[in-house]
Parts: C-alpha cells; sequence; structure tokens
C-alpha cells in the first residue's frame, strides 16, 4: 500500500469529494450548457426547449444534463406557471474547484 504525505492525502481527499463537480464538468454538453446559463444574469433563467435549440440536443437530453447538473447543485430552477426556467448556481462549485486547487498546490509544493 502506497503511503502518502499529508499534503497528497489532503488532495486525494479533497479529489474524492468533488468528483461529481469534475464528472459533471468533464461533459461537453453540460459545459455549452453552463457556458448558456451564464449568459443569463441572475436567477432570471432560461427554459429548458431554448437550451435544447441553442445546443442543437433533444429536449430530453437537456433535461436529462441539466438533472445531473442540478443534482450536484450548479443548476437550479424556479416554475412560474407551466414554465420552468433554469439557473446557474456556482457559489458551491466555485468553493469545491478553489478548496481542491489549494490542495493540489500544497501537493505540488510538498507543504
Amino acid at each position: 500500500m502506497t503511503e502518502y504525505s499529508a499534503a497528497q492525502q489532503e488532495a486525494l481527499n479533497e479529489f474524492k469529494l468533488d468528483i461529481g463537480h469534475l464528472n459533471a464538468l468533464s461533459n461537453a454538453n453540460r459545459q455549452k450548457l453552463i457556458m448558456l446559463l451564464g449568459e443569463v444574469s441572475g436567477d432570471r433563467g432560461i427554459k429548458v426547449n431554448d437550451l435544447a435549440e441553442k445546443t442543437g440536443l433533444s429536449q430530453p437530453a437537456t433535461s436529462h444534463h441539466l438533472k445531473t447538473l442540478r443534482d450536484i447543485g450548479m443548476v437550479d430552477s424556479r416554475q412560474v406557471g407551466n414554465v420552468v426556467y433554469y439557473y446557474l448556481t456556482l457559489d458551491d462549485t466555485i468553493a469545491r474547484l478553489e478548496r481542491l486547487t489549494r490542495a493540489l498546490r500544497r501537493q505540488s509544493q510538498g507543504l
């Protein structure tokens, strides 16, 4: 079994905690959705059909990707009548990536 330094173990632990976010970010279609949602200010949001049209994905595929992003807290939605609007909620994701980056820096510096 490999012995890890404290910094390496910290980086590994952060990676394990953030694997869901990293997997979500690794998909090109979800990256497109994040970029499109980033163009919309605040929680105004954008409809799934509009996102599907802009990405070239089917509505079910778009909904699937939005669900993945919502499950990890990168996207949220609000309903107005029968219409659902999706928007970014990046605070937690940014904090996670910053923690992971700090841990990786400490590990690479041997701290």
